[in-house]
């Protein structure tokens, strides 16, 4: 499939996320993450490790792999510290970190995102060193600063990472094949984002499922849109406001939209990047764990967001490296569309 199928391909794929996410956003969305989400992780995660998660050094993922394992640690000690099995290590935590608790989880995700732009960029391992020590040690000094917090501990991990870095690439895949329906579907991508909070319409036979209400306050997500009307001042978070108000439910449909087609833009280029030429008992092994995992978020949503908290974060993470590089790539895209940049001539091979 050449590349202005895919880009057509997908302008059909974000209206149709557009699409359901007017009709259903908050089952939308929470079908999205549970269903659609765990094989993503399966499959990038993979297909990261077959390209060394895009680093200069064989080693570099351990940057990322030990961050994750901490902050997954901490995380769910502090989500589960009302389990006998875990509160005497959530005690142990609280005396050891005292009041900076689970705000260490955001510092751990900043010293991972600010230092993975040394793992593209150093090669010297002395020099990366430093500039990933310095990195964490900021986002100490930082992690109670209330926009710090809503940056990286809320944004970073949830929409900058589905909706932006989509969006970047996006356009890198545009700018590098210089590509009209790349830049088409682009345009797409930003108007079917924007449509949610231009036309907001009261559909008379959409309530949300208690089921699904139950679900996004169990597992945390409710925090996001509380966030969204917090910092943007659009209304007190209340259940009406997040559940029944028209502003609720646009920032929920921009939530479902942004979810859903970043999971199936992944899919879509299966063809191009060939995360499924693996071997076949790998294959088996993705799919066993992907049903898996669907079936524990079928059985108790909280119970599957907590078995696969430790793969959601770790997707994240070691996806930086890659996101630096596609934001490089637009750069040097850019310089050479604009003329600032010679190209380099291609040596011809000998005859």
């Amino acid at each position: 499939m050449n590349t202005t199928k895919i880009d057509i391909a997908n302008m059909v794929l974000m209206v149709l996320s557009a699409i359901a996410a007017f009709v259903l956003p908050f089952e939308v969305f929470l079908f999205s993450y549970a269903v659609l989400g765990p094989l993503h992780y399966l499959t990038e995660i993979g297909w990261l490790h077959q390209r060394s998660y895009f680093t200069n050094g064989k080693k570099d993922f351990y940057w990322l792999l030990v961050p994750c394992l901490v902050l997954t640690v901490i995380s769910l000690t502090f989500m589960l510290r009302d389990k006998s099995v875990v509160s005497p290590l959530y005690g142990w935590l609280s005396s050891a970190l005292g009041d900076n608790g689970f705000s260490i989880t955001h510092a751990l995700i900043f010293g991972t995102f600010a230092g993975s732009l040394a793992l593209v960029w150093l090669k010297d391992w002395v020099y990366k060193t430093i500039f990933l020590i310095a990195a964490f040690l900021v986002g100490f000094a930082l992690m109670h600063e209330k926009p710090f917090v809503y940056l990286f501990g809320v944004f970073l991990p949830t929409l900058i990472h589905v909706f932006l870095f989509t969006g970047l690439f996006i356009l890198y895949g545009a700018l590098k094949n210089k590509s009209k329906t790349g830049y088409a579907s682009l345009a797409v991508f930003f108007l079917c984002a924007i449509s949610f909070f231009v036309w907001q319409p009261q559909f008379g036979f959409y309530t949300v499922s208690k089921r699904a209400e139950e679900a996004l306050v169990s597992s945390g997500f409710i925090q996001l849109n509380q966030s969204i009307l917090q910092i943007f001042n659009l209304g007190q978070y209340t259940y009406e406001n997040v559940f029944q108000s028209a502003t609720g439910l646009g920032i929920m449909r921009f939530i479902a939209f942004a979810y859903t087609y970043h999971y199936l833009n992944w899919f879509s280029k299966t063809e191009v990047i060939k995360w499924h030429q693996v071997p076949r008992l790998q294959l088996a092994a993705v799919i066993g764990l992907w049903i898996l995992s669907v079936a524990l978020y079928a059985y108790d949503y909280y119970v599957g967001l907590l078995a696969l908290y430790f793969l959601s974060m770790l997707h994240v993470l070691l996806e930086f490296p890659l996101n630096y590089r596609s934001i490089i790539g637009i750069f040097e895209e850019s310089t050479l569309l604009l003329g600032w940049k010679t190209p380099v001539p291609v040596k011809q091979k000998r005859k």
